[in-house]
């Protein structure tokens, strides 16, 4: 929004003073010369003369005469009851003559012959002025409201997409966005707009899919606990029925496991503003990370290595960037044959780390889905325990709190599969 605020004064600015600068220049062309009563005083020089011929008793009813008959209002001054310094007074000598002006214009002229008195011409200008103001101050404001509604008309068609695409948006058609455009003063609102709504038809889509996971997984345990309440209801022997009574605690407990990995991953949503950054070395992070797996690598009897140089460091959510990468590890130790890998690089602009494995990996075909919530590759990869496809998406969803990626491929050293997350890093 800086950029409008910019945008904006500065166009008040240049639209003021380029209109400024426009009309003084026009009125510095055709503003009349400094002798703009040429022919009135080329008349009165000619009358000063005609007057000074005259003798000196003459020369008033000589200039009586000579208005009457230009029909002008002329008049024989005494020059002794002029109240005026002498250096105006000698500018009556001059061609031009002596020009003051009120409400009226006075031209004084006299000859040296006729000094000192004078003869004075007095006439109303015509007033031509007043309207010449006007249109001046309306080109003014008009040209004004042009600059403006110039710079501001790709504001106000940016707001219209806005309004738009925000319309399209509440009315259900959660994949509208605002086309990225170049000449915008809005891109920040216009981005978080489009961050808004990928955010929101995320969660929906989520939402959703977990809704249908939900009510399909649910209904195996739900028909397992039917089925054995009924066969407990149909029993006589008592061993018989606690054989059913522990087969229905078991189908609870995976029910209420179920459940609660579900409600946790709804809510997982709500905990992305808590986040805490924090610095620390990544070599001693991961070793760290892969001690607490020590449990789970001797139960499947596998080999844990830890391969991070120790100038790298990590900043993020310690507890949630150790909760995704703790997923990753915990993923491989269930399909890993030998050797379970924690690696780490870094690039210019990025931290990357791979969690490799030696396993069967993930079909190609499949690297693009195994983020997605709940989904479970249904051929080789048997997941050993309890598992309802939320680990992944875990990933993906720290990740993308982090601004970064996750992403997965075969692993070139181990065989296996290779996932490997990016974390966005300022230059050194």
């Amino acid at each position: 929004m800086k950029k409008l605020y910019i945008y904006l004064l500065a166009g008040a600015l240049v639209s003021i003073f380029a209109l400024g600068w426009v009309i003084d220049t026009y009125n510095q062309q055709t503003a009349p010369i400094e002798n703009s009563f040429e022919w009135q005083s080329k008349l009165m020089s000619g009358l000063a003369i005609q007057v000074a011929e005259k003798k000196p008793d003459a020369r008033l009813a000589a200039t009586t005469v000579i208005a009457e008959q230009f029909g002008l209002h002329i008049t024989y001054k005494d020059g002794d009851t002029l109240a005026m310094p002498t250096e105006l007074k000698q500018q009556m000598l001059l061609p031009e003559g002596l020009v003051i002006e009120n409400e009226n214009v006075y031209l004084l002229k006299t000859t040296p012959d006729m000094a000192p008195d004078y003869i004075e011409l007095e006439w109303r200008p015509e007033v031509e002025q007043a309207d010449y103001d006007v249109l001046l101050t309306l080109f003014f404001y008009g040209g004004i409201c042009a600059i403006l509604w110039f710079i501001l008309s790709p504001l106000v068609k940016r707001l219209i997409v806005l309004n738009t695409a925000a319309k399209h948006f509440a009315s259900g058609n959660l994949s509208a966005r605002i086309t990225p455009n170049h000449f915008t003063y809005i891109r920040d609102l216009e981005n978080t707009f489009n961050r808004m709504a990928s955010q929101i038809e995320k969660l929906m889509a989520e939402n959703k899919l977990m809704a249908s996971s939900l009510s399909h997984d649910i209904r195996t345990p739900v028909a397992c606990l039917r089925f054995g309440l009924d066969a407990a209801l149909d029993e006589d022997d008592i061993s018989a029925i606690h054989d059913y009574l522990e087969r229905m605690e078991k189908d609870l407990d995976q029910m209420e496991d179920m459940l609660s990995s579900y409600l946790s991953f709804a809510t997982l949503e709500q905990k992305s503003h808590l986040l805490k950054h924090e610095s620390t070395s990544l070599s001693r992070y991961g070793n760290d990370l892969m001690e607490q797996m020590q449990p789970k690598l001797q139960k499947n009897q596998l080999s844990g290595r830890v391969e991070v140089p120790e100038t790298l460091s990590i900043t993020g959510d310690l507890h949630w960037l150790a909760r995704a990468i703790s997923n990753l590890i915990s993923n491989a130790c269930d399909f890993a044959t030998s050797t379970v890998l924690l690696s780490a690089y870094r690039s210019e602009h990025w931290l990357t780390i791979t969690v490799e494995d030696d396993g069967p990996g993930i079909a190609r075909q499949n690297w693009d889905k195994v983020f997605s919530p709940f989904f479970q590759e249904q051929t080789h990869r048997n997941r050993a325990g309890k598992s309802y496809g939320l680990g992944l998406a875990i990933v993906a969803k720290v990740m993308d709190w982090h601004h970064g990626k996750a992403t997965v491929s075969q692993s070139e050293r181990l065989g296996g599969a290779k996932f490997v997350l990016s974390l966005p890093c300022k230059e050194k």
